[in-house]
């Protein structure tokens, strides 16, 4: 690493129209993220034609900037209304939301921001040493090592069901079945379209994220008569998050960034997979269990500084291999390609100067964005004062709004207020959500993973010793589903050997 270029890299970064496409980049990001629905791939393909004719310096810097900028925005509206920006920020609402109702909406906002900025920042250094060899890793998983990885995940999101794991696994069945909706690429068969061409592709599951978090919570405050956002107006909290609150969120923030950032090297892994993973995590090494859920900040600074981390650590495989990361980065290595960056291991040694200016933009962009955040607090959490007339049919606006712009169709209407009827449900029921949204999410890339591994490997119990990679992320699902009741015994054990000593 020759420190020449690094200088070099920071000194384009800090010219003043790259300073103004990074504020433009984090301020329209921030505000993307916000709006329900559209999320940082859907500003990044606006501006694409923007792009046309600048320096590819400004281009990567404006695009990057809007990508991270929607990721910080998309956990504001988690944390206010429980109506998630898109999937990356669904963890957000588990305890961030709880925290807004606890009137700790400023708190939770601010150590929200300052998750992503050391997420970030983990992610940023381990993108400067690590980025080739963690590129080279990530060609090792093949169709047996993701189906893996999907099990583990799925696994370890079902453990947080404790206490009700048959629950659990019911909302893990219903989005995996959710998933096979469509045609089916390996025979072209249409299953359970009901024949409707809209359903040919799938249900998009940004969809039911905003269904059932959005139009489920509006008509849960409504059916139960209560406006759990005016109980909050009482006490809004401060705009800073408190010493004990922080000292909470160390450990969880620097062990859930470098999760999130391998994770996020990962092609096809994303934000929503890593934030939830490591809520996940986070929640099974906690000694407060009971807190999760309930507004405990471990649970809001986990998943934000994984979700944060894992969009630095998908432009590794875009930068190094011409491979997309996430759908951001599929969009992204789009606009490169035609503004004439040609994305592959060459570009490390061709024009280490571009690598270098987007490392700095993106350390500047992070400490920009924390700012712009903060400083917005006290400007979002207005949005607590709005009465519940007025708040909830905003809320349902941006909802079909955000649904309609996904498609276009009518028919999205439609799945948003069964979505809606369907979170209801879960929550009268204590259903968990989290299972069905993450089965969805990835059922259709395991399954197509699935097959392409019955094609390579006769017998299917070679999948789990396929490499040691495989190996490895199967008895972590299985610690990942025992864990549980593990725990179960050892606290019974030390209650009987408390019992005893009495």
């Amino acid at each position: 690493m020759e420190w020449s270029v690094v200088l070099e890299g920071l000194l384009t970064a800090l010219q003043p129209i790259n300073l103004i496409w990074l504020l433009f980049g984090a301020l329209l990001g921030t505000i993307v993220g916000i709006l329900p629905g559209l999320g940082p791939a859907t500003g990044v393909a606006v501006l694409i034609p923007l792009t046309f004719g600048m320096n590819p310096a400004s281009a990567l810097i404006l695009m990057s900037a809007i990508y991270y900028g929607a990721l910080f925005g998309g956990s504001r509206s988690s944390i206010l209304i429980n109506t998630p920006g898109d999937g990356s920020s669904i963890a957000a609402s588990f305890d961030g939301y709880p925290m807004t109702l606890k009137g700790q909406a400023g708190q939770a906002m601010s150590i929200a921001a300052m998750a992503s900025l050391f997420g970030g920042i983990m992610a940023i250094i381990g993108f400067i040493f690590l980025a080739i060899p963690l590129a080279d890793f990530a060609l090792r998983f093949g169709p047996a090592e993701y189906v893996m990885l999907f099990l583990f995940t799925l696994s370890a999101v079902v453990a947080l069901s404790s206490g009700q794991m048959i629950k659990g696994f019911a909302s893990m069945f219903l989005g995996l079945a959710l998933s096979t909706i469509g045609i089916d690429l390996q025979s072209g068969v249409h299953r359970f379209t009901l024949g409707i061409p809209h359903f040919t592709d799938g249900i998009n599951f940004i969809v039911i994220i905003i269904g059932i978090y959005a139009l489920g919570e509006v008509l849960y405050n409504l059916f139960s008569n209560k406006n759990a956002i005016k109980n909050s107006h009482q006490r809004l909290g401060s705009k800073w998050f408190t010493k004990e609150q922080w000292k909470r969120s160390m450990g969880p923030i620097f062990r859930s960034g470098p999760m999130g950032f391998f994770l996020g090297v990962l092609p096809g892994s994303g934000g929503t997979i890593s934030s939830l993973l490591a809520y996940s995590t986070e929640k099974q090494l906690s000694k407060r269990k009971d807190e999760f859920g309930k507004g405990a900040v471990e649970g809001l600074v986990a998943p934000e500084s994984a979700n944060s981390s894992a969009a630095v650590g998908s432009m590794i495989p875009m930068l190094t291999m011409g491979i997309p990361g996430s759908g951001t980065t599929a969009v992204m290595l789009g606009a490169l390609v035609m503004i004439g960056i040609t994305p592959g291991p060459l570009l490390f040694e061709k024009s280490p100067d571009l690598v270098w200016t987007l490392i700095n933009s993106m350390f500047l962009g992070n400490l920009l964005l924390v700012a712009i955040n903060i400083l917005m607090v006290g400007l979002l959490i207005k949005v607590l004062r709005t009465p519940a007339n007025i708040l909830y049919p905003i809320v349902l606006v941006l909802s079909f709004m955000g649904a309609y712009t996904l498609g276009y169709s009518t028919i999205d209407f439609y799945l948003l207020i069964i979505a809606g009827v369907v979170g209801l449900l879960m929550r009268v029921l204590n259903y968990p959500v989290t299972p069905l949204i993450l089965a969805l999410i990835v059922g259709e890339e395991m399954e197509q993973s699935m097959r392409r591994t019955a094609i390579i490997y006769e017998n299917p119990q070679a999948v789990i010793v396929a490499s040691p990679i495989a190996t490895v992320l199967f008895l972590l699902t299985v610690l990942s589903l025992c864990y549980p009741l593990i725990v179960k015994i050892l606290q019974r054990k030390k209650r009987k050997k408390h019992g005893a000593s009495m």
